[in-house]
């Protein structure tokens, strides 16, 4: 039965509602006969050869359809049959839903699949929802895979544990790191603590092909060099690999959370790493698949390694760009096309030789808009600030010339004739009320279900909108209907530092 149901039980002295989730993955990511499935993980565990690691806190486990990933995913159950976990922790990201610095926790009382239910730690999960950042999309935890997938093998290997499914927005590395100190404070030693996440989605169905040659050696390169950020329990070192490489890491939230939260003297194994490439013979489109696994102890969350983290973001400075600073990043950004342009592929910002200021490394959102003419030629961006600002330049430059599906890519002969524009972001704060949103002061996101959009602050003034107007278009933007603002839609507003070329 792959619905949401409600039970009421009864005893003699109260009526219990019990919520059961029951998994939709069965049947298709993997058997839904319970002998069949059971067989089929045990066959897995017992093919994981590997020599036992003693007192794992934590896993990195993928969650790709067991035909693919269920031999690497169980070197890391193999690794906890039959611990002594009363609480498993799981993090998974969102791959269909938009969640900007948010998480989102089940209002269920039991997950269900073919093998039996276990029950959710109600108790922890109300404590984490006192937090902003913590809220409830019961469709969220229905269609997201990332967790349902790792319950059969935890159930094949523990027993009378609870559960903490804990789908993971669009965080950005301070929030990530505030989720981390939240269940740093919560969990004991009896807490597992598993990051769900597939490595590098490679081909053209994953738009993402850094290389064409030798490519199962260089999948490995690019996946254990984040490996290699991940043994160092190095949260930003992580994430800025991954910006840097663009690597395809799905699951990249939940391990910089695992990596924000891991104690000092942790130590990190790689269990097992291959590729959808290697079992099907077919490198055309490929997903890696890495187990790793944590030992230590878990303490009171006091760990002098969370301290410091909790310092990096103490310190940040007030945006603020000098004519410098924005003359820099105009050349970054025309540099960088031109540098696209001869070698196709994305320039390391040595190779541009422009001095990269203090100001240019302030975390912020960031677009870039080409204009041909008056006309827009493109423009792409990011919202919430994650990474330096130069780098979402140099990215966003390619971005807008060659990844606007509105526009044909960027020719050669087109180069000069473009004009570049640069917003830098504040990060976007919710508002109650559209009657909130300051025409040429704001940027909007609207977001209503699943769908959103974005305008940048420019754009209402440049097209004479009021407030209304505004957001008529912003919905229509959205594929939503032109009306659609009015009733259940959410709004957040940013501000912009705009400077472009003469």
């Amino acid at each position: 039965m792959n619905t949401e149901e409600t039970m009421n039980t009864k005893n003699d002295t109260k009526t219990e509602t019990k919520n059961v989730l029951h998994s939709r993955l069965a049947g298709t990511w993997y058997t839904d006969d319970p002998d069949q499935l059971k067989n089929e993980l045990q066959r897995y565990i017992e093919m994981a050869d590997h020599k036992p690691i003693n007192n794992i806190i934590a896993l990195i486990q993928p969650h790709a359809g067991y035909a693919y990933s269920g031999s690497a995913a169980a070197f890391g159950i193999d690794q906890i049959k039959d611990g002594n976990y009363d609480r498993v922790i799981v993090l998974g990201p969102t791959h269909q839903y938009p969640m900007r610095n948010t998480v989102s926790v089940s209002e269920a009382t039991h997950y269900a699949t073919p093998l039996v239910e276990v029950p959710l730690d109600r108790e922890f999960i109300n404590a984490l929802k006192e937090e902003s950042f913590a809220t409830t999309k019961p469709e969220v935890h229905r269609n997201e895979h990332s967790v349902q997938i790792q319950l059969p093998l935890l159930q094949t290997a523990l027993k009378n544990f609870k559960l903490v499914p804990i789908v993971c927005g669009q965080l950005d590395l301070q929030t990530a790191k505030k989720l981390g100190a939240k269940l740093r404070g919560l969990i004991d030693d009896k807490t597992l603590l598993v990051a769900s996440s597939d490595f590098t989605h490679y081909g053209p169905r994953f738009g993402y092909m850094p290389f064409r040659e030798d490519i199962p050696a260089n999948l490995e390169k690019l996946d254990l060099g984040a490996y290699e950020f991940i043994k160092q329990k190095d949260p930003k070192g992580f994430s800025e690999y991954v910006e840097d490489t663009g690597a395809t890491i799905c699951g990249r939230v939940p391990i910089a959370v695992l990596l924000s939260m891991v104690p000092s003297e942790s130590q990190a194994y790689l269990l097992q790493y291959t590729t959808s490439g290697e079992i099907t013979g077919d490198y055309a489109n490929s997903v890696s698949y890495l187990a790793a696994a944590f030992t230590g102890k878990w303490d009171d969350g006091n760990d002098e390694q969370m301290n410091e983290s909790e310092n990096e973001d103490s310190d940040t400075a007030e945006a603020y760009l000098s004519d410098v600073d924005k003359s820099n990043l105009l050349q970054l950004a025309r540099s960088t096309l031109t540098y696209g342009m001869q070698n196709k592929k994305r320039p390391a910002p040595e190779d541009l030789n422009i001095e990269i200021t203090a100001g240019m490394k302030q975390q912020m959102g960031a677009f870039v808009t080409l204009h041909k003419k008056g006309q827009l030629r493109g423009c792409i961006g990011e919202i919430i600030p994650r990474r330096e600002l130069y780098k979402a330049v140099i990215d966003h430059a390619l971005n807008s010339a060659f990844n606007d599906h509105r526009f044909r890519p960027l020719q050669k002969s087109e180069l000069e004739e473009v004009d570049i524009e640069i917003s830098a972001l504040s990060p976007p704060r919710q508002v109650d009320s559209y009657k909130e949103i300051v025409i040429g002061k704001h940027g909007v996101v609207l977001q209503k279900g699943m769908r959103s959009a974005v305008f940048l602050p420019q754009v209402a003034p440049e097209q004479g909108w009021g407030v209304e107007e505004t957001l008529t278009h912003l919905a229509m933007k959205a594929g939503l209907p032109p009306d659609a603002w009015k009733e259940d839609a959410q709004f957040e507003v940013f501000e912009a530092i705009v400077f472009g070329e003469d």
